[in-house]
């Protein structure tokens, strides 16, 4: 029953998209629904990519994420957020949790940077034979390429707590022991807020030079405006604004800063969770990085 919840939970979440794109994820959810995760025989685990420890794939609740060689493998990872989400688990877990990460990347140099750069010392496996998908046929979106799998493997909850925080809060409840209810979310005090812009083009700079502009939200309800998460699809994206509520009739500033990985044409997004009626609200940067 409580994995319907997780459907069910996730359709809510979803009601923006078109009825089409609803069906095929509910679709997929029910595919993934208890079914057993396959590990390879002896996968190889490493710290930061260079020293390789014995790390067995114990019996016990697991957080497993997969990332693929597609894309930006930066804005993938979101190495700091994990490490904070790790800690976060620690300390409310019930019962220990293990986490895995198999990453297979084009080259498993670009990896082992970004773990250096985030001073990540948790146990990782390149898997540069991608065995883990052959296996099992993961979804090729990364929304669904993270899973909460109890202790005989098979999945729990699948989505990403770091990309969405509705699924931070459903694997945080799993964990806990607690019940994934819908009815609470009705009980939440909601406001409407409006954005002066919802995209902003930085234009043409050096790709070398790190670029800041800002999005404003003010509230226009009649209650408290509260943000409770701002996720974004790039590391090389950085967000920072006040945590402190803000009253109807009042703004708040984000502060966004923008530094290119490499020369090209870029549209990055920063999704907003709060408690409007129009949440998540969705942000965008674009320009051309030379």
């Amino acid at each position: 029953m409580r994995k319907l919840f997780v459907v069910c939970f996730l359709c809510q979440v979803l009601m923006s998209c078109k009825d089409a794109k609803i069906n095929a994820i509910v679709s997929l959810l029910q595919k993934w629904d208890g079914k057993e995760i396959l590990f390879p025989k002896s996968p190889i685990f490493t710290i930061k990519g260079k020293d390789t420890i014995l790390y067995p794939i114990l019996d016990e609740y697991k957080i497993l994420t997969y990332v693929d060689s597609i894309g930006c493998i930066s804005c993938k990872l979101k190495l700091p957020q994990w490490k904070e989400f790790m800690a976060l688990v620690d300390s409310v877990k019930s019962e220990p949790i293990q986490f895995l990460y198999f990453f297979y990347p084009k080259r498993s140099a670009d990896v082992c940077q970004l773990l250096r750069a985030a001073d990540f010392d948790y146990p990782i496996c390149i898997d540069e034979q991608d065995s883990l998908n052959k296996l099992n046929d993961f979804p090729s979106e990364i929304a669904f390429q993270t899973f909460l799998l109890d202790k005989n493997n098979r999945v729990l909850a699948i989505g990403n707590p770091i990309h969405n925080s509705k699924i931070k809060e459903i694997y945080l409840k799993i964990i806990q022991g607690g019940e994934v209810k819908l009815d609470g979310e009705k009980n939440v005090i909601q406001t409407k807020v409006n954005v002066d812009k919802s995209v902003i083009s930085l234009g043409h700079f050096d790709w070398q030079k790190e670029q800041k502009t800002s999005f404003v939200l003010k509230n226009i309800g009649e209650s408290l405006l509260v943000i409770q998460d701002v996720n974004t699809s790039c590391g090389c994206t950085e967000v920072t604004y006040s945590k402190e509520p803000v009253q109807p009739g009042g703004s708040v500033v984000l502060s966004v800063s923008y530094k290119a990985e490499a020369p090209g044409s870029f549209n990055k997004t920063i999704t907003v969770y709060c408690n409007a009626n129009s949440s998540p609200v969705v942000l965008r940067i674009t320009g051309d990085a030379e």
